[in-house]
C-alpha cells in the first residue's frame, strides 16, 4: 500500500543529506532545537503548513514527491 511507502520525515532527511545540510542549519531556519529536527525525521506524516514551510526552506516540492508516489501506485 502507498501509505506504507510515504514517510515524510525520511524524505526530508534524505533531501538534507543530498544537500549536505546539517541538522543545526534546518533547526536555525525553523527556530527550534536540533532534537526537534530528529523528531521530524521520525514522522511518517506531518501538518501541511509545516511541510510547506520546510519545502520552501529546502527549495524542494515534497508535495510533488508524494503526488508522484500516489500516481505511481494508482497506475499499478
Amino acid at each position: 500500500m502507498i501509505e506504507n511507502e510515504i514517510h515524510v520525515g525520511k524524505m526530508i532527511q534524505k533531501k538534507m543529506e543530498e544537500e549536505g545540510r546539517a541538522v543545526r542549519w534546518l533547526a536555525q531556519k525553523l527556530s527550534c532545537n536540533r532534537s526537534n529536527i530528529y523528531k521530524i525525521y521520525e514522522k511518517p506524516n506531518m501538518d501541511v503548513k509545516q511541510l510547506l514551510h520546510i519545502s520552501r526552506i529546502l527549495h524542494h516540492d515534497f508535495f510533488m514527491d508524494i503526488s508522484t508516489l500516489i500516481l505511481k501506485d494508482d497506475n499499478k
